[in-house]
């Protein structure tokens, strides 16, 4: 198994204190994994099988348990008396009204709570209303650059090619893999995250009519393929409605709206909003949207020109979200930064481009940074390592020394 570090010391961190550990991610980022890593240091710490209640819900056996009263029945008489039980629900989405359950065993003491999920609008939908000031939200994402080259067992600069065309999912990158075991593997994640979570989707939203739109898997796939094919350019709902009317289909804007939500809500794709630098406040249109997993992208387009500069900007994105940042998209004037990361009230701008060799490119990458006059940290990330170097304050540092030299923050 590939072993989590970062996000097995987060589960750490918060053992035994008193709120649900809600770890969210798409399926077969290594949630489940996780968790079983997680059982082993408890029972390799002193934490006794008695105390640990494992179940998930993908698993047939427990499919009595997918009644909220059954499963709370279930856990309630295997409870430890005077010690602390920990209590471990794997796709909890699965159980119609599972929060009740949860509730209801968070208030009973000597209880730790671990669920996992694999929908955003199943955990924090339901959490939000219900658990609210409960629980705490790790998301989890695909394998770091990093990561992958410690697993793949090679340097950065022979394992950035594979990572950018075949992703960061952790069984890719331990298994001993040819490119159609790859494809494979990558079209079963796939059509599972768009058929399976979507109609797990559905049925949580059963009460709202207005929500049970997301019905054509094949709308929902041409709208997926097609934000996959623009990241790193602004795009917008109406954008998207007249590429879809530009071929032919006549759909409302309200439908197109529903179907990107659903791709948000099960974590294929993660919308940036745009920042204005000067006024200090998010913009609300035209968002950029980038892909959870590379390999996912290379599975779903065809095979074109390949854009080298947007697929570096999407692995920079979900880096600086595994570091913490809440990340935009700057805006500065009619000038734009690929991102303004924000942690702990402070902010670091980032341009990201393959190359800075030729000159028109340096002068173009670095201007929006010179012309942001106050003194927060600028920084540009490319792949070429002879512009490396520091500019009048503004750091050009290479993408892979980047991505592989950092401490985890705690």
């Amino acid at each position: 198994m590939v072993e989590r570090k970062e996000y097995l010391q987060r589960l750490l961190d918060w053992k035994d204190e008193q709120v649900i550990k809600v770890v969210t991610g798409i399926r077969r980022c290594g949630k489940s994994t996780l968790l079983g890593q997680y059982q082993n240091h408890l029972l390799a710490n002193g934490v006794t099988e008695e105390q640990i209640i494992s179940i998930n819900f993908e698993e047939l056996e427990y499919e009595h348990l997918l009644d909220y009263r059954a499963l709370y029945q279930y856990i309630k008489e295997r409870l430890c008396s005077g010690k602390m039980t920990y209590i471990f629900l794997d796709e909890i989405q699965k159980v119609p009204a599972f929060e009740k359950a949860v509730d209801s065993l968070y208030v009973k003491g000597n209880t730790d709570l671990y669920i996992t999920g694999s929908n955003a609008y199943l955990l924090s939908g339901a959490l939000a209303t219900f658990l609210t000031g409960r629980y705490v939200e790790i998301s989890m994402l695909p394998l770091s650059f990093r990561e992958y080259c410690e697993i793949a067992g090679r340097s950065p600069d022979q394992a950035f090619a594979g990572y950018l065309q075949n992703g960061g999912m952790p069984y890719i990158a331990a298994m001993d893999r040819t490119q159609e075991k790859v494809e494979t593997y990558l079209e079963g994640i796939y059509n599972t995250v768009i058929v399976k979570d979507i109609e797990d989707r559905q049925s949580r939203k059963e009460s709202d009519p207005e929500k049970r739109k997301v019905r054509d898997i094949a709308l929902l796939k041409t709208i997926a393929r097609y934000l996959a094919s623009v990241i790193g350019s602004p795009v917008s709902v109406k954008s998207v409605t007249d590429y879809l009317t530009s071929g032919g289909r006549k759909i409302s804007p309200n439908t197109v709206n529903d179907y990107m939500e659903a791709l948000t809500e099960s974590f294929v794709f993660y919308p940036a909003e745009r920042f204005d630098i000067v006024g200090k406040q998010l913009l609300k249109a035209n968002r950029k949207w980038y892909m959870v997993d590379l390999g996912l992208r290379s599975h779903i387009l065809p095979r074109k020109n390949y854009d080298l500069g947007f697929s570096i900007e999407n692995v920079v994105y979900f880096e600086l979200l595994r570091r913490g940042y809440q990340v935009s998209i700057g805006k500065y004037a009619a000038a734009e930064v690929n991102f303004v990361a924000q942690r702990q009230g402070v902010l670091t701008y980032f341009q990201v481009t393959a190359d800075m060799t030729a000159e028109e490119t340096f002068e173009r990458e670095l201007r929006p940074l010179r012309s942001i006059r106050d003194n927060y940290e600028k920084i540009v990330l490319t792949l070429d390592r002879f512009t490396v170097g520091n500019y009048e304050g503004i750091q050009v540092v290479n993408v892979l020394d980047w991505l592989t030299d950092y401490a985890p923050h705690r």
